[in-house]
């Protein structure tokens, strides 16, 4: 993906496109690979263009997943307009592609053309929805109903089957649904041997009993 044809930029006046394309650089990240880190200056505002970030925060060993971001998606707001360090780590989930822009660039192309302004509010206010979204679950599911949750956003028609990709490690996705390892593995394990799930092979799972699947997530009403 190009810069310019991410959501953010796309669209926006000759001017202001012109300051992007002199005030910003791409950088690649290999998997696993360091971004920026908690408590690190800022450098800008960082755009994928390609591959997969996840944002965590460690305490205490284990680290709890912030929000993810594929294309088009961009890190490190926060320090950009409040100042100070960044507030959490950047890791890239797979080889990895972000352009960095720089604040004064971004400052200077909202004079160019202000509706970048308005974009920019309307991605920190969908990130904090995310945020609100992603706390409410954590207060009011069990790791039992998020799993299911997480299982079923990620299931899609695979011919005349309903099939859920579940990319990364079992680590990743505990780290993403709050929890450890271990649990993960006992309600995947509960799962197959209820014939909710089949796994067909790594990260792949047949799903057997949808509806089933459905009320384990709340979402049967």
């Amino acid at each position: 993906m190009k810069l310019e044809a991410t959501a953010l930029f796309v669209g926006l006046n000759a001017a202001a496109l012109r300051t992007l394309r002199g005030g910003s650089l791409e950088r690649r990240f290999a998997t696993g690979a360091l971004i920026f880190s908690a408590g690190s200056p800022p450098r800008g505002l960082f755009v994928v263009l390609d591959g997969s970030v996840r944002v965590v925060r460690s305490r205490e060993g284990r680290q709890h997943v912030i929000h993810l971001e594929g294309p088009g998606g961009t890190l490190g707001e926060v320090p950009l307009y409040a100042g100070g360090p960044y507030p959490a780590t950047a890791v890239a989930a797979v080889d990895t592609t972000c352009a960095v822009v720089a604040r004064e660039t971004l400052f200077t192309m909202m004079t160019e053309d202000p509706q970048l302004c308005w974009r920019l509010l309307e991605r920190l206010a969908l990130r904090v929805r995310g945020l609100v979204e992603r706390v409410d679950a954590l207060a009011t599911q069990d790791v039992a109903a998020r799993l299911a949750a997480h299982i079923l956003a990620r299931t899609s028609a695979d011919g005349a089957r309903q099939v859920a990709v579940l990319d990364g490690t079992q680590t990743a996705l505990a780290e993403e649904l709050g929890t450890v390892r271990e649990v993960v593995v006992r309600h995947l394990r509960a799962l197959h041997r209820s014939g909710v799930l089949r796994r067909l092979s790594r990260g792949r799972y047949e799903i057997l009993r949808f509806d089933t699947l459905r009320q384990a997530a709340g979402a049967d009403g």
